[in-house]
Formats: structure tokens, sequence, C-alpha cells
């Protein structure tokens, strides 16, 4: 930096020009010609140095920027942040903007490129994705501007010096299944309607026949009243408690794609629990580990998924040994109704489940119990590895007996009465989504 000049900066293209000015001097020594050509290139570069200098410094309009985030982040997906620039000079600039990240992200080289001619505005929009809860922080937004000689830069910190943002649960993919359920585009993202087997709803209606509709929905007392056919409608049963259980214990820190099985969990509870309102049900969320984080009482009103959305963020925990035996007690003191108990934890391997079968299956003579086993897929893909070597075989032997055993375990919950989701964690919710369409449509809840 310069005396007497703030946030000055001399650009790579300096030190280019001055190391050739050197090489033309040298060669001067021995041509009398070079070295009155290499005075005259120094006197250009000068007098261009002091032409960026004017141009930068000595002019009343600057360069303009600011950052706007949105209120706050959703965990595991793309969050936009933009950036406001405008060039009030009057001459192009070309700018380079770092950006002070959260230190969450482990990015130390962010910086974006762009050109701005005279009196332009521009937005630069760019993307973050949190994979974990909580409150992060950014830092200042720095703008180094260059002129068209580009011999010197010139630092601008933003507008706003620094903010904090609260990464939520996934609250945007929410909102994205909710649009698709509103415009009948389900399909689009893996979840099936499944086809309806019986009545297992609730009367709504008598209506008058319309084709397509089904003959067994013939009232015929109605049609002999009314001299033309009338059905019966109906409508799924309504007010079902559905409760998210979510272990929040050591083998939920397992981490895959950067989030962990217990990120996946929660993201998961809130867009169940968003579709469990939207078809009239209740939702309410356990959270426990050696003891009972928290107890939302499954419950459909204006602000449940308010409710749910804070729980599920200030969930915090040691990832210690969790008490499936508090839970259950728990559970049939405080969940007097048949409900739906959807548990997300993570059994590797068949003792891990059996030490804990004996409170699973309790539970599921009172309630329908809904157990996640997750696909470790590491493991998954050591299977495939080939047979080069006795490492390897010994290595995808490992694997395919882990990969065994959680389809075991999946076959000891069904003898127990317990219902199950084998599910990659990336898929989660797809799965789950389906998996309570097909047991509201088969009247188990």
């Amino acid at each position: 930096m310069l005396k007497g000049l703030r946030d000055f900066y001399i650009t790579r293209r300096f030190y280019l020009l001055i190391a050739a000015n050197a090489l033309v001097f040298i060669a001067g020594f021995f041509f009398d010609f070079i070295f009155l050509m290499g005075k005259i290139a120094l006197l250009l570069l000068m007098l261009a140095i002091i032409a960026d200098i004017v141009l930068l410094y000595f002019s009343a309009k600057s360069l303009l920027i600011t950052r706007e985030l949105p209120e706050k982040f959703s965990n595991g997906d793309e969050n936009d942040v933009i950036i406001y620039l405008k060039n009030n000079y009057l001459h192009p600039v070309s700018v380079t903007i770092a950006d002070e990240v959260p230190v969450q992200f482990q990015i130390r080289d962010f910086h974006i490129q762009v050109k701005l001619n005279s009196k332009e505005e521009k937005s630069i929009k760019y993307t973050l994705r949190p994979v974990e809860r909580g409150t992060y922080e950014f830092g200042k937004i720095i703008a180094f501007a260059a002129s068209p000689f580009g011999l010197i830069m010139r630092r601008f910190t933003g507008t706003i010096a620094s903010a904090t943002i609260k990464v939520y649960p996934s609250f945007l993919r929410m909102h994205q299944y909710q649009l698709l359920a509103i415009s009948d585009r389900l399909n689009e993202i893996g979840i099936n309607r499944v086809r309806r087997v019986g009545h297992h709803s609730e009367f709504d209606q008598i209506r008058e026949y319309v084709s397509g509709d089904d003959y067994r929905t013939i009232n015929w007392k109605a049609t002999a009243r009314k001299s033309k056919l009338m059905v019966n409608q109906y409508q799924d049963e309504r007010s079902q408690q559905v409760y998210s259980i979510i272990d929040m214990g050591r083998t939920m820190q397992m981490p895959f794609e950067g989030m962990t099985l217990l990120d996946y969990a929660i993201n998961a509870s809130l867009i169940i629990s968003n579709t469990v309102i939207d078809k009239h049900d209740k939702a309410g969320i356990i959270a426990f580990n050696t003891g009972i984080n928290a107890f939302l009482v499954a419950e459909r009103k204006n602000n449940t998924m308010l409710k749910i959305l804070e729980l599920l963020y200030e969930q915090k925990t040691l990832f210690a040994e969790s008490n499936f035996e508090l839970l259950y007690a728990v559970i049939k003191q405080k969940i007097t109704h048949r409900s739906l108990l959807i548990i997300y934890s993570n059994f590797e391997s068949l003792s891990s489940v059996q030490r804990q079968m004996n409170f699973i299956s309790r539970l599921s003579k009172y309630h329908l119990v809904l157990l996640i086993v997750f696909e470790n897929t590491g493991v998954k893909k050591l299977t495939g590895r080939g047979y080069g070597s006795l490492d390897d075989i010994y290595i995808s032997t490992i694997a395919e007996k882990f990969v065994y055993e959680k389809q075991i375990i999946i076959r000891e919950l069904n003898t127990r009465g317990v219902h199950a989701i084998y599910t990659k964690p990336q898929h989660l919710t797809v799965n789950l989504i389906n998996k309570y369409l097909e047991l509201k449509d088969r009247g188990l809840i």
C-alpha cells in the first residue's frame, strides 16, 4: 500500500510489465537503441500508473457493493446469496469480489470476477449448501476494482460489514414438496399415489354418479329415492396422530454426503410433519438420547409447523448411548391413543437391534411402529469390488455380511409386527412419504 493512498494494491500485470522492462534494460547494455526503448517503456508505465490512480481515486464517483441474504438458510439445500454492484465511475472497471463466507463452509479462496461498464448495475448470485444446523457468521464483503489499464486496484468494503444467519432444517424442500402436491406433480420426485384397495375412509356425502366412479360405492337406497344413480363419497380418515421419534444417539452421528444421519432424520421429520398436517392428521415430535430432549404433543393448529421448525432447529446432542427403555416408558404414559410412531434410528448389526427389540415390539402392541433402517452406502459400494487380491476378497466379503445383516434386521422387525423402511439417507424423505401414504390408504392409521 502506498503512503497517502488508502486501499491501494498493485496487480500482477504491473509486476509482469516491470519484469519485462527490466529485461529490456539488461539487453540495453549491449544495444543502445534497446536501452532507449526501455526508458520510453518505463516512462509510459509510470504515466499509466498515474492515470490509474487518477481514474480510481480522484473521481467523485466510485463503486458500491452490498450483499443480500435470505432470512434463514435451509440445511442440506442450495441457498442463494446475492451480491449487488453499481459502477458509478465514468469508465468501465474489472471487479474481483471476495466474500468472507462462514467458517463452516471451509472456503478460503472464494472470489468472483466481473466486468462493469460505466454506470452499470449488476447482481451476482451464488449458492451455499450448509450441512449442519446452527448459527453462521458472514464476514465482510470486499471488492477490488481495476481501471482499463489494470495496473493497480482499489479496495472497497461492502455497506454491510458482517451478518449472522441461522441454518434451519430443510424448509426449502418442504415448500417444494408442498407446491408439487398442490399442482399434483409429486410423481416427478418419486412419490407414488397408492391405488385404494378398500374403503378405509370416513363417509363424506352422497352425490350423483359420474362416469369413472367405483360401482361398489353406489347407494341403492338413495338411487331408488332419486330415480338416478347415487354414490357414497368418502374421504381419508382424519385426525390420526403421527409422531416423528428421533434417536439423537451416537449411531446417528454417521456422516453421508457431508450430513449426519441425525440431520437427515430432522429434515425428513419436518417434511413428513407438513405432509401429515396437509392430510388433516396431527403431527408430533419426540427427540431422545440419554433422556427425552423434546416432546411436542401431536396437534394440527395454524402454528404447529412453526413450532416444529423451531423445535427441530434447537435440538442439540452429545451423541451418547440412547435410552430406549425410557422412550418406551414416556410413550406409554403420554401417548394414550393409537398413533403412527416413526422411529429414526441406525442399527448397523442384528445384535444392536436385538438389544432394543423388546421395547420396540412392545410399542407395536399399542401403536403402529415404523422403523427407519438406513442403508450404509459406503459399505454397499465395497461389495462391488473386484477379486483381484486377497484383501479385495476379504473386504468385499465383510461388506456383503453387513448388507445381509440389514436384510435380516428387516425380516426380524416384520416378524415382530414392526414396519420398516430400508433406505439410503438421501432418499429417506421420498420413501417415508410413500410409506405414510401407503399405510394411510390401507387403513392402518
